[in-house]
């Protein structure tokens, strides 16, 4: 073999992953709200670029942007269309008309008025339909600029220092999560002197801030209810054994009977274990739909909720004045720039909608059953299934469905809930999913009485209703759902017993 230096000429193909592609692919992750944030940095940063609210629209044509018809029409008929131009696609073809719709949360008459009460929730404000819930919540004042405020008269202005450093410790429950030692340490002063500090700290409102477990807690309000005689210290002392459902032994710890130990944890049942949590703190975040789901009189119809994505146009008139003037070469590279990432970015919001909604027509497809009938009837299901379906990749598939909900007439679900699990039949029918096993354990339990069912029961049961599960396979199912253990649920009713 000859090893002289040689040129020859090679033909292969490779996947590039250009720099817009990357980007289209982030997009499909991103939920509506995250791309209403991405479209203001890019209009921004784009004068070609401007972005309506989709009620500016003067569309004269309202129409949902896809139905899913009893007939079981085919994924790839509901959303025709050919790539336009030469830019990479992300396993979907896209027509060349415009994607813009009205959304059912701006009461259009795209889905006849059949998710009205679903586009009220959408943007978490009630408007003129009703009260705003999150206006009567109120976290102007957190718990450390509460305490702040009631320690400046009360603590001397040499330990004030240490009284501000004692409040930066406590947590939004309002415990005192380091060591008073630590702190003595870290500040250079004596212990005693913190803890008379911590101690003015704890007759501070709300009653039981700055304790440092749950049995000090409890104490300080018992206290400040004048209930702290020594029969409620030893019962606080003992918090483990009547968690533990251990009354006769706490009876007797106590040397009181039955009606008092009932009257002891009523009063313990009136106490809050986190008092700090009643001030400050993040307000919830309510949960915007990205999707609507309708049953209409043809089928299905499902809708991107337009409401929280605006329409981007590219102001072409602009473009033409700009370019008409005299410009050097520098100007004519950056308007070019910005005509070519204008036009990028609206045909990827297009292909971007066109793609979710063709992912969540397949999977309205398969689950059917759980929008006609309930958790129930929730069908296993999987991304390949879904992918190999509509002709897509699997990892297209799961970025459509991250970060988003669809809301339909039984509720608000991330698309992510679809996707679940087999579990086979007992009888060697259809196999189930593992939320209908779920919706299955906790009917039982909740309606289980006087009677508490053990894991093995749950198990002949739920082999009696069809379904093949192991006792391990309920017990993880039941700890997922929050529900104890039959000795838990056993001990919570005897403590009621005794309300």
């Amino acid at each position: 073999m000859s090893l002289a230096p040689r040129l020859d000429i090679r033909q292969s193909q490779s996947l590039v992953m250009t720099p817009q592609l990357q980007q289209a692919i982030k997009l499909l992750a991103l939920s509506n709200l995250e791309i209403e944030g991405f479209i203001a940095e890019e209009v921004e940063r784009n004068p070609l670029l401007e972005a309506s609210a989709a009620e500016d629209s003067d569309a004269p044509d309202r129409e949902p942007v896809a139905e899913v018809r009893d007939e079981r029409v085919a994924a790839d008929e509901l959303v025709s269309g050919t790539g336009a131009g030469d830019e990479p696609t992300l396993d979907v073809d896209y027509a060349t008309e415009s994607h813009q719709q009205d959304s059912v949360a701006d009461g259009g008459s795209g889905m006849d008025g059949a998710l009205s009460m679903t586009g009220a929730s959408a943007g978490g404000a009630g408007g003129e339909d009703g009260p705003d819930l999150d206006a009567f919540a109120d976290t102007s004042l957190s718990l450390a600029d509460h305490l702040l405020a009631q320690a400046g008269p009360a603590i001397p202005r040499e330990d004030a220092f240490i009284a501000a450093h004692l409040i930066d410790q406590i947590d939004e429950a309002g415990y005192l999560t380091v060591s008073l030692l630590d702190i003595a340490n870290r500040l250079g002063v004596p212990l005693v002197r913190v803890e008379r500090v911590l101690a003015t700290i704890q007759t501070f409102d709300p009653t039981g801030v700055g304790a440092r477990d749950l049995s000090e807690c409890l104490a300080l309000q018992a206290k400040e209810a004048d209930r702290y005689d020594p029969c409620m210290a030893r019962l606080i002392d003992n918090l483990d054994l009547l968690a533990r459902g251990e009354l006769t032994r706490l009876k007797r710890m106590c040397d009181v009977d039955d009606e008092d130990m009932a009257d002891m944890i009523r009063e313990l049942r009136g106490y809050d274990p986190k008092p700090g949590c009643r001030y400050g703190g993040e307000p919830a975040q309510s949960v915007t739909p990205d999707l609507f789901v309708a049953r209409t009189k043809a089928g299905w119809a499902i809708e991107i909720n337009a409401t929280t994505l605006p329409r981007v146009l590219v102001n072409r008139s602009y473009y033409t004045e700009l370019s008409g003037g005299q410009q050097d070469k520098a100007s004519k590279a950056w308007l070019s720039d910005c005509l070519a990432s204008a036009n990028w970015l609206v045909k990827a919001l297009d292909q971007r909608q066109r793609t979710i909604i063709k992912v969540a027509t397949e999977i309205v497809k398969q689950q059917e059953a759980f929008f006609l009938k309930g958790v129930a009837h929730l069908r296993p299901l999987t991304l390949r299934q879904v992918a190999d379906a509509i002709e897509m990749h699997e990892s297209t598939v799961s970025r459509v469905t991250s970060n988003k909900y669809l809301s339909c007439a039984r509720g608000l679900y991330e698309l992510k809930y679809f996707f679940t699990s087999a579990i086979q039949s007992a009888d060697g029918g259809e196999a189930v999913s593992a939320q209908a096993v779920k919706s299955a354990i906790r009917a039982l339990i909740d309606t289980e009485g006087a009677k508490i069912l053990s894991d093995d029961t749950l198990v002949e049961l739920l082999n009696g209703k069809g379904f093949d599960i192991a006792r391990r396979t309920v017990a993880k199912y039941r700890e997922a759902l929050g529900i104890g253990s039959s000795v838990q649920r056993r001990r919570a009713k005897a403590l009621e017993g005794v309300r």
